[in-house]
């Protein structure tokens, strides 16, 4: 885990550097501190251009270390800034309630809706509690009876993904995984509400899935969304986990690349330095769009969504041979 913020961090050293120095400044009194002026300015522009340069040009690897870092705002980060009121639903009604996935009702421009989201945690003893936002069976089984709860009584359904996959312990397949995650696939299509589905951070592998078919697939901007992390497929494919950085150029995880691959709908817009610079204005961006779609979506009659539901995800994965 140390290793992983190293690599990434090793491109912000400028910025680092730069916002030291212009903390520095800060500290000098009111008498001095006219007298740089002009380099107080100069040093926040500087700033800006370098972040500007530096995340315009970020790897696909480096923006998998950027998601990943402890200070990223998780699905109850948004929850909190973004709905007018809500409330958090526990258990799967089978005798367990895994809080790597959260559900609830709330409403977000006086519409009621229900959100379900991995939550990973944010210090190591809460990751350890949240199982790093993989989820078990049972909370598939909890995401699904929300769902099925707000099918029943005409509720958009919001789901935000971000989990590096599926609870893989040996527990988890005694229990069903690949079954529970199957059933939701299956249910999430037959569904006549609105369902947006939003990739905060990272989407990967089946753990993604479970929670991510609907009418509108939305993406923010340094979010990545793969079949395997980077570090999987280099040591299935090359035996090499170093290798991980010609993986994740090849798998094509980025916003960018899965728009123009027609996987997701839209990329949503992130602060300079990424969500966790500024979460109450990534909130704000996101609330925004998803009011917009939700909107879109409720004049199409249930039938016809399904419909467009269904093909959508027929089309993922087309190709074409010379």
């Amino acid at each position: 885990m140390v290793r992983r913020k190293l690599v990434f961090l090793s491109c912000l050293k400028p910025v680092i550097e730069l916002e030291y120095k212009l903390h520095q400044l800060n500290q000098v009194s009111e008498e001095s501190l006219y007298s740089i002026y002009d380099d107080l300015k100069e040093i926040k522009n500087n700033l800006v251009k370098l972040k500007q340069a530096i995340f315009k040009s970020l790897t696909p690897l480096q923006r998998l270390h950027l998601v990943r870092q402890a200070d990223r705002p998780t699905t109850l980060t948004y929850v909190s800034f973004m709905m007018d009121s809500w409330f958090e639903l526990h258990g799967d009604r089978g005798g367990n309630n895994d809080p790597a996935l959260v559900v609830g009702i709330g409403k977000i421009n006086k519409q009621t809706i229900v959100f379900v989201g991995h939550q990973r945690g944010k210090d190591t003893k809460d990751n350890v509690i949240r199982n790093f936002g993989m989820a078990s069976p049972g909370g598939y089984r909890k995401a699904l009876r929300l769902m099925q709860h707000a099918n029943r009584f005409n509720f958009p359904i919001l789901t935000f993904i971000d989990t590096p996959g599926a609870w893989a312990g040996i527990e988890a397949e005694k229990l069903g995984q690949g079954e529970a995650i199957a059933v939701n696939l299956k249910e999430m299509f037959s569904f006549n509400v609105p369902i947006i589905c939003t990739i905060l951070g990272e989407g990967g592998s089946g753990g993604a899935l479970g929670i991510g078919i609907g009418d509108r697939i939305l993406m923010l901007e340094y979010a990545v969304y793969t079949v395997a992390t980077p570090e999987a497929c280099a040591a299935i494919l090359w035996k090499d986990s170093k290798k991980s950085l010609v993986a994740a150029e090849a798998l094509k995880i980025t916003s960018f690349d899965l728009k123009a691959l027609g996987i997701i709908d839209h990329i949503i817009k992130e602060p300079l330095g990424g969500s966790q610079a500024d979460p109450a204005l990534a909130a704000s961006i996101l609330k925004d769009k998803l009011i917009l779609e939700l909107n879109l979506l409720l004049q199409i009659s249930s039938q016809d969504r399904k419909q467009l539901r269904y093909e959508k995800f027929r089309k993922i994965g087309t190709f074409y041979e010379n």
